[in-house]
């Protein structure tokens, strides 16, 4: 089966030739395409792109957007697999799409994604351990009664997904999502009776460092897409939440790490404010 690698840009000049490099080096796969879409930026990305000559396509700021960019180049792709992911995941292994996209060629699942780790400790180390554990495992229809909101867990940093299936569902339903695009086509695979498959051997390292100000505005647009896709909200969002919550304090606690413990109350106190106030916001025209 061939693959086609969907990867949007924007200031990506720390990333993208160590990126790049590493997807060439991946064995036993045939990457038909590797598209770069870069929205126009203010760093050097472009210059980098056209000196060591990596084909991309340019957009203007206002044409970004999580869901539909990635739909239009998905969409019209040829190839048999499409694979998504994001500017700032660190590859190391050259075995890392393989093990990836092995469960789709063997016709197993319909999708799958890969586990993602954190380099740093901070909350996110811990979070990401919860999100993605060391074991694989599949997920389906079935899982509904046992998982809920997790059953839905997925994610485009790395991500494969059966093109004729994207096409079949109708990708993300031409929706400008500002983010969960992710989740909201894996409740679709799900509720029409496909299976997705966790990798935890197919291993990026992705990391964030945001500021107060930056979170605040993740989590309210996550507030936001639960606020227009509440259908999400009987299958236990708050309790899904407050898990992971729980989760870190443990393990914080466990290896005394004081850097979390310190920030940790201020952190989840602006992430459940974000949250409801994304689930209460009224759009005024």
């Amino acid at each position: 089966m061939t693959i086609d690698i969907i990867c949007p840009l924007y200031n990506a000049e720390e990333y993208i030739l160590t990126l790049h490099q590493s997807l060439l080096r991946q064995k036993d796969v045939k990457i038909n395409k590797i598209h770069y879409i870069l929205t126009r930026s203010s760093d050097n990305t472009e210059i980098i792109l056209k000196e060591n000559k990596i084909p991309y396509t340019i957009i203007e700021a206002n044409e970004f957007s999580h869901s539909l960019t990635r739909e239009k180049v998905a969409l019209n792709s040829k190839a048999d697999i499409i694979v998504f992911i994001t500017q700032d995941i660190i590859i190391n292994r050259n075995d890392y799409l393989i093990n990836l996209v092995k469960p789709i060629i063997d016709g197993n699942v319909e999708a799958t994604f890969s586990r993602q780790v954190a380099k740093d400790k901070n909350i996110e180390k811990y979070t990401r351990e919860k999100n993605y554990p060391s074991e694989s495992y599949v997920v389906s229809k079935n899982d509904l009664d046992t998982l809920g909101l997790r059953t839905f867990f997925f994610s485009d940093a790395s991500s494969a997904i059966k093109k004729d299936i994207f096409v079949k569902l109708n990708g993300y339903d031409s929706k400008d999502l500002p983010t969960n695009e992710d989740m909201y086509f894996a409740y679709k695979l799900i509720m029409n009776g496909y299976k997705i498959r966790y990798c935890s051997e197919s291993v990026v390292y992705h990391s964030h460092h945001l500021s107060f100000k930056q979170l605040y505005k993740r989590y309210f647009d996550t507030g936001l897409f639960f606020k227009y896709n509440d259908y999400l909200n009987k299958y236990n969002t708050k309790k899904s939440g407050l898990d992971l919550a729980k989760y870190v304090f443990k393990r914080a606690l466990k290896d005394f790490n004081l850097k979390v413990l310190f920030r940790y109350p201020i952190d989840m106190i602006i992430r459940y404010k974000a949250m409801r106030d994304g689930e209460k916001y009224e759009r005024h025209s």
